[in-house]
């Protein structure tokens, strides 16, 4: 019994201490980021978020070239008529976007105003990148957020982007949402504090039961077995 309860308290223990570092790779379920509109409008072009504000989908599924623009409006990324992949290695995004926080080294050889060099990394038509104008830059709570527990918008962005030769831009709203991850974890570890109090009662009574039988102050051993309800 000792063994058990010790082995639920460790596994919620790596669990808890697994939780930052999980977040500090992925989006933050406190917010959500929305695409509001896209120009120009192909069909065959789709963009969707995901992991609630982290990362952004381009789909390019017939035929079109996609460019996609970085911080200071120079050719980031793009995907050519026949699904080719590239993306331009003299972009200060290149690597920026492989952070959160863009805490990454940018190379001397990022020049946003030098011609693109470009790098193909896939053939699927499908590129998914990090874009720091769709997420809150900081660990901290956002301003706008007076009361955690109503959704809050925190800014709107634009993303510029062409299609073909028509240029246009992803137009997305930032909002805070309140994570109900931490609310279900608090329940769950507020469940597993209740069993284990409960198997650390049971435990001490049946012992209690069984010294009082070694005393002789217990009954006999079938009626004391009839009584008990665990």
């Amino acid at each position: 019994m000792k063994r058990a309860i010790w082995a639920t308290l460790l596994a919620a223990s790596m669990l808890l201490a697994a939780a930052p570092g999980a977040l500090a790779h992925a989006g933050n379920p406190d917010y959500r980021s929305v695409i509001d509109k896209v120009t120009p409008h192909v069909p065959n072009v789709t963009f969707q978020v995901l992991s609630y504000d982290s990362y952004l989908q381009l789909l390019d599924q017939h035929g079109h070239e996609v460019t996609i623009y970085g911080y200071e409006n120079e050719p980031y990324a793009r995907i050519l008529r026949d699904g080719t992949v590239q993306v331009n290695q003299r972009s200060p995004a290149t690597y920026l976007n492989d952070s959160r926080f863009a805490t990454e080294q940018v190379p001397p050889i990022a020049d946003p105003t030098a011609p693109p060099q470009w790098k193909t990394v896939d053939d699927s038509g499908t590129f998914i990148w990090h874009d720091h104008r769709m997420h809150y830059q900081s660990t901290a709570t956002p301003p706008q957020v007076t009361d955690k527990g109503r959704k809050t918008k925190i800014f709107d962005y634009t993303v510029p982007i062409k299609v073909d030769s028509r240029k246009g831009a992803i137009d997305g709203t930032l909002y805070w949402v309140g994570s109900p991850g931490a609310s279900k974890t608090a329940f769950i570890l507020a469940g597993i504090v209740i069993v284990l109090a409960g198997a650390a009662f049971v435990m001490l009574t049946r012992r209690r039961r069984r010294d009082e039988e070694e005393r002789g102050g217990g009954e006999p051993e079938e009626k004391s077995a009839e009584k008990e309800a665990w």
